[in-house]
Order: C-alpha cells, then sequence, then structure tokens
C-alpha cells in the first residue's frame, strides 16, 4: 500500500494546546508513515526496559509505563473516532474524555506488555487504514467539542496522534529512567 502524503493542519484547526504535539512532526506529508515507524520505535524502546520500571511511578499518584501505553491506545481510538465523524460532516458536538478515569479503569498493570502491545498494533492498523482512506476533503472539515475536547479537523488530529506518542515516549525517558 503506498502512502498517502497528508500535511500538517493549518493552526486554526486545531486548539492550541495541541501545539506541543504537532511540534514534534515533521510537515513533510509522511505523517502515515511516522505513525508506523514511531509505533515500532516506541515498542522496542518500551521492550528494552527491565520489566520492574514498567510498573514504576516516578512520583506517588503518577501513571506507570503500563498505564502510559494504554492511555496512548485510547486516546488513539478516541481521537481516529472523532476524525472518522469529523471526516464525515457529523454536526453534534462531541466531548471529551477524563484520561485520568480511564486510566485507572483499564487495569493496565495487569496486563502483559505483549497483550498491551497486541492492542497497540490492532490500533495502529485500524488508524493507519482509516486516515490512508479518507475522502481529501473530508481531511479538512471542522468538527466541534465541548469541555475539554476542542475543536478540530481530521487532519490535524492525526497530526494530534502521533504527536502525542512522541510526547509520552519522550516524557518515559526524560521522568522514568532515573531515579
Amino acid at each position: 500500500m503506498m502512502t498517502r502524503l497528508i500535511y500538517k493542519a493549518p493552526k486554526w484547526s486545531y486548539p492550541a494546546y495541541a501545539e506541543m504535539y504537532m511540534k514534534l512532526l515533521p510537515d513533510d506529508g509522511l505523517v502515515l508513515q511516522h505513525l508506523r515507524t514511531n509505533c515500532e520505535q516506541a515498542k522496542a524502546f518500551v521492550e528494552s526496559l527491565p520489566e520492574d520500571r514498567l510498573l514504576h511511578r516516578y512520583s506517588p499518584g503518577k501513571w506507570t509505563i503500563k498505564e502510559i501505553l494504554v492511555h496512548i491506545i485510547d486516546d488513539e481510538r478516541i481521537f481516529a473516532y472523532r476524525a472518522l465523524r469529523f471526516a464525515r460532516g457529523e454536526q453534534a458536538n462531541l466531548i471529551g474524555f477524563d484520561q485520568d478515569a480511564y486510566a485507572l479503569q483499564s487495569e493496565a498493570n495487569t496486563r502483559s506488555l505483549a497483550s498491551i502491545f497486541d492492542e497497540y498494533d490492532a490500533v495502529r492498523r485500524a488508524t493507519l487504514t482509516l486516515f490512508q482512506y479518507l475522502p481529501e476533503a473530508g481531511l479538512d472539515r471542522l468538527g466541534h467539542g465541548t469541555g475539554s475536547f476542542n475543536d478540530a479537523t481530521p487532519r490535524a488530529l492525526v497530526y494530534h496522534i502521533a504527536g502525542h506518542e512522541l510526547h509520552h515516549m519522550n516524557f518515559i525517558r526524560e521522568h522514568y529512567l532515573t531515579d
């Protein structure tokens, strides 16, 4: 399958907070390739860590690495779903989600790393397929949100997904590998 080029979205098409994710990716149109590569790099990085590190909290009440991985999966699923709805012209406002409540209910720490990566791969394949085949016109349809979720286009959401993953991998390197 040839990778479709999807260039970055203009600033009007995503909330200000998402800039932290957008700036982590080049505007080379290869966001789908970056999603493939970054997923493999993230998995290789996490697999290289000692098993006990996967349950480490750098501070009381903070997520473990396993919880971060499941959070990345949850976020990707939710943002891909939003992208689908917006690309198809959904007019209803979509609400945000409470990431801390999701992490608490995920039971990520009871799961094997293999099971988490199995889910990670399945969600990533679905995301790649969705964005590979969304109609071009649908990429720039602005969708609306309420609460903690703001307006965005599917074009912006694919960059959010890719940048969000990179953000968390960088965060793990900075906060979880030292004591």
